[in-house]
């Protein structure tokens, strides 16, 4: 769900939402309208103005930079819920002229591998967990097995938001947090 509002949801729901520049609309004090506002299943809030956001979508940029996307490149992402995570990527994607290529998570494991290697990607997004029916489900390690078959994938990047526990693949897995406060 993208819509345009500035009212919150219940915190027993995942919603992203731009917001209406009304002085109701206005981020922390500082005077700058929102432009994003998240709440997650979790009751977690965020809100991003304008200028954070082009902050993030300009260092995310350059953090697949650094991982070798270029223009014309496919950034895979599988299952990356309604995260300010995803909307960053989607508008580092476009300052790169990269596409992001969303996969959906079904079908056998081959299905999945035969899916990730097909998009020609060499960077994956996703996210450690999600709450489909309220508990927690380890994402990432339902993706293992399928990426292991896909040695062209140089990096997966790994949005935190659950908490759970996560298997790396040397000089491939990287948690998206960490690896964008070391972006130069």
């Amino acid at each position: 769900m993208f819509a345009v509002s500035d009212t919150t949801a219940p915190a027993t729901a995942t919603t992203l939402s731009a917001a209406v520049t009304t002085p109701a609309a206005v981020s922390g004090g500082s005077g700058e309208p929102v432009a994003l506002r998240w709440v997650g299943e979790q009751g977690r809030a965020e809100e991003f103005t304008h200028r954070q956001l082009l902050d993030q979508a300009t260092r995310t940029s350059s953090m697949l930079t650094e991982l070798g996307v270029c223009s014309g490149d496919q950034v895979a992402v599988i299952m990356l819920p309604l995260v300010p995570e995803s909307v960053v990527t989607t508008l580092a994607c476009g300052r790169l002229d990269a596409s992001r290529v969303s996969l959906p998570m079904r079908g056998p494991v081959g299905a999945l591998r035969e899916r990730i290697r097909e998009s020609g990607a060499r960077v994956l997004i996703t996210v450690e967990g999600v709450l489909p029916d309220g508990r927690a489900y380890g994402l990432k390690t339902a993706l293992d097995r399928p990426l292991m078959g896909c040695p062209e994938l140089e990096a997966v990047l790994v949005v935190h938001r659950l908490g759970l526990p996560v298997r790396w693949v040397a000089a491939r897995g990287h948690w998206w947090h960490e690896k964008l406060a070391a972006t130069r």
